[in-house]
């Protein structure tokens, strides 16, 4: 188990280090009461690209305006880092104004990087290194969450994969996450896909699927994991994926390498504001949990029992890079061991990009992290 984690909440850093920020996050938990590691606010410093390269002051006080993509239709808990960004202001302090496109699956939020009406986008791999496989210039310059956060949760009668075989499952779509994790389960049980029924389904309707015998399995979120076994107790989770695949990467920030090209000093400052939310949902957990109920549409018990697992238990949210090329090689190699990578990987080299994450961590710190991140 890592050092506790703690951050105070006047900050003023990243990549695009913002002038003359003295100001305190609004949240109402900013004076911590555990010992903290503070990021010293900086008064009029120049703004660094990630090369270390100086820019001008004024480029890094423009404000910027970008569209991301996440892959829910509502916001999870594990992509949440958004959403505590927003609320706490370090997108602002950065220079940032983001407009966030909550899609169906990575599917599509990877499409809309490639096509260029996303600029950033969030997504599990494996659509990113499939739309690598097939051409796409891409680059994954950070991680929302770099441990898997899902569970594979069926009726209480189903104790083993391989009682899959004729059921109902939900997936978003083929190719998408939620799909993938189910065609790796079922490989490991000696089935494919043709020995079940798909059921397409949106994020947020595989609870009410699951109550209603629509469906017999789903990956749900852990906070969907939490909700849907309070509404019935004859539901369990068959599988823990973290558990089953802890070597798994799971969440990418990607952009398209022509963006990248010109927009580094964006891209920094987006891992900027991301990295101080990663820290403070460590370090601030009741304002966390708050600003993660309201997004996610969760209670705030429920939340909090998700954070209890997702940050205290598993760390799956990294508070450093979160980009392990050990991890995406193994995940890479996951892919081709269960058949859902399409065409020829990627190497890990072309696709993961730290150089700008690097600058960051060179100016925020570093701070202690199990091995993956």
């Amino acid at each position: 188990m890592r050092r506790a984690l703690a951050l105070s909440a006047c900050v003023a850093a990243g990549v695009l280090i913002i002038s003359a920020v003295s100001g305190c996050s609004s949240s109402s938990s900013s004076s911590a009461t555990s010992p903290s590691t503070t990021t010293s606010a900086s008064t009029a410093t120049s703004a660094v690209s990630a090369s270390g390269s100086p820019t001008t002051s004024a480029s890094a006080a423009a404000a910027t305006t970008i569209t991301i993509g996440l892959p829910n239709s509502t916001p999870s808990f594990a992509n949440s880092d958004v959403a505590v960004a927003q609320a706490e202001g370090f997108f602002k302090q950065v220079g940032l104004t983001v407009n966030v496109d909550n899609l169906s699956s990575g599917v599509p939020v990877v499409q809309g990087v490639v096509g260029g009406s996303l600029q950033i986008g969030a997504s599990s791999i494996e659509p990113v290194v499939n739309a690598a496989a097939g051409g796409a210039s891409l680059q994954v310059i950070g991680s929302y969450a770099d441990k898997l956060t899902v569970n594979l949760v069926t009726d209480n009668t189903i104790t083993s994969p391989a009682q899959l075989r004729g059921k109902r499952v939900g997936i978003q779509a083929v190719g998408a996450f939620r799909e993938i994790m189910t065609r790796m389960v079922l490989e490991n049980a000696g089935l494919t896909s043709s020995d079940v029924t798909y059921v397409p389904s949106s994020s947020s309707a595989y609870i009410s699927e699951l109550l209603a015998g629509e469906i017999q399995s789903g990956v749900l979120q852990e906070e969907q994991t939490l909700k849907a076994l309070k509404k019935d107790t004859s539901l369990h989770v068959l599988l823990n994926f973290e558990t089953a695949f802890p070597n798994y990467f799971y969440g990418a920030y990607v952009v398209n390498s022509s963006w990248l090209s010109a927009n580094e000093v964006t891209a920094g400052k987006f891992l900027a504001a991301i990295t101080l939310a990663h820290r403070f949902m460590y370090d601030h957990e009741a304002a966390a949990v708050a600003i993660i109920a309201k997004s996610t549409g969760y209670t705030t018990a429920t939340i909090t029992k998700a954070y209890q697992v997702l940050l205290t238990q598993e760390q799956a949210i990294p508070v450093n890079s979160g980009l392990s090329a050990t991890r995406l090689a193994d995940t890479i190699a996951t892919m081709k061991q269960y058949k859902t990578l399409t065409g020829t990987a990627p190497s890990v080299s072309s696709l993961l990009n730290t150089t700008i994450i690097d600058g960051v961590l060179a100016q925020l710190g570093t701070l202690g992290k199990p091995v993956s991140d």
